[in-house]
């Protein structure tokens, strides 16, 4: 089999289609509910938030995608609320809306996956919703500029969208993946199975492979875990979190196991993309940084510390003014709870030592390390010194402005 993976702008999947409108539920009114179609269906795969608090659209699509059997019909998002906090309310104003997109889009109700995104516990506008419907129908399209309506219209403090694809030749016939996202605040996801469940991160994957959903689950699992359960922005895990994969099977080329490779890489590839723009376009960042953790037991350990680090605001706030504060890492690595010999780490900030044997390095130059953090983007290398287990972490500074949006976000 003649299998070859591009990137660049490739034709989108075939077998969906995109749009949006303008419901009123954003204070701003710009567009804000959206719909992905698959007009012969969908095989689905999900993954939901970890936290014990969801939304309602993550209660009805949980119930909808095991009834289901993992057939998507028709996405609904919707930005400017959350609906969640919302009670029996909100479990039934969503439910309203899926039937009322049912009926619309021509599929049976438990075949339509929700989604919401923006303030938590304001009561649900589900009318607005049911109203915009058949405006959103008209809208639907399958060319670049209705894949974008969609991109934009889930956006909520997000200053751009966010879109990446990919494509596999196999034999002449293209085979492409294209995902939008959105998200840039509230952002440390830890996404898991949609039973049990392991600003918002709403993910959404399209592919015209034709593949079942075990096969589904299987890739975006490892697919996630290497890259949206592997940033942070502020360490806060959302209740809305969602990332979802679809395969609607029309370019008529089989998920086999001489292809499952080649298509997991293309997933990965597309994955990493959105997960790095989420972060690079997070509230308030002015610094990206990829922690490199080496040298560890395992990698749950490794992770373990880069969300240490990740999430220490003295970190953070230290990256903001590009200050080459190892002392912080070291501090934030050492209350992770993983045990190490602080004497075996060794840390780099780009290519300049800072700490080694227990103490400052003695090649630490202050000023060429400040240099390195003043970049946009810049990895920051820890090497614990124990096995040979690592990971990547993508992470940023904590800002000013990150604290003005957040502090008077739902006023």
């Amino acid at each position: 089999m003649d299998v070859e993976v591009k990137t660049g702008r490739e034709a989108l999947p075939q077998g969906f289609q995109w749009g949006a409108v303008k419901a009123g539920i954003k204070a701003s009114g710009n567009l804000d509910l959206a719909a992905a179609v698959a007009p012969e269906g969908a095989n689905a795969a999900v993954m939901f938030t970890s936290n014990q608090v969801v939304a309602a659209p993550i209660t009805v699509g949980r119930s909808h995608i095991a009834s289901s059997g993992g057939r998507v019909r028709a996405v609904l998002v919707n930005a400017g609320n959350a609906n969640c906090a919302t009670g029996k309310a909100g479990i039934d104003a969503c439910s309203a809306t899926c039937a009322a997109a049912a009926e619309t889009f021509g599929c049976i109700f438990d075949e339509v996956f929700p989604s919401s995104t923006g303030i938590i516990g304001v009561p649900f506008p589900g009318d607005k919703v049911v109203a915009a419907l058949p405006g959103l129908k008209i809208s639907l399209g399958a060319t670049e500029e209705h894949a974008e309506l969609f991109a934009k219209a889930i956006m909520t403090t997000d200053t751009k969208m966010k879109v990446a694809r990919t494509a596999i030749d196999v034999n002449g016939v293209s085979v492409t993946i294209f995902g939008a996202a959105k998200g840039a605040g509230m952002i440390h996801p830890r996404l898991g199975p949609p039973v049990p469940p392991h600003a918002t991160m709403l993910v959404y994957l399209f592919t015209d492979i034709a593949a079942e959903g075990t096969d589904l689950r299987e890739l975006l699992q490892p697919a996630v875990h290497q890259s949206f359960n592997s940033i942070s922005i502020d360490g806060d895990t959302s209740t809305n979190d969602t990332v979802l994969l679809l395969a609607s099977g029309a370019s008529g080329v089989k998920l086999d196991s001489m292809l499952r490779e080649r298509f997991a890489d293309a997933l990965n590839r597309v994955c990493r993309t959105l997960a790095h723009k989420i972060v690079d376009d997070g509230e308030g960042v002015t610094h990206v940084v990829t922690l490199d953790i080496s040298g560890a037991r395992n990698e749950a350990e490794a992770r373990q510390i880069a969300r240490s680090i990740a999430h220490s605001p003295l970190c953070k706030t230290a990256w903001s003014s590009a200050d080459p504060n190892w002392g912080r890492l070291m501090a934030a690595a050492g209350y992770s709870g993983v045990e190490f010999d602080p004497e075996n780490v060794i840390v780099r900030i780009g290519d300049v030592p800072v700490y080694e044997g227990g103490m400052r390095s003695p090649n630490f130059d202050e000023t060429k390390a400040h240099k390195v953090m003043q970049q946009r983007e810049y990895t920051i290398a820890i090497h614990m010194g124990q096995g040979d287990a690592g990971c990547r972490f993508v992470t940023c500074d904590l800002t000013e402005e990150y604290v003005r949006i957040n502090a008077d976000y739902s006023t």
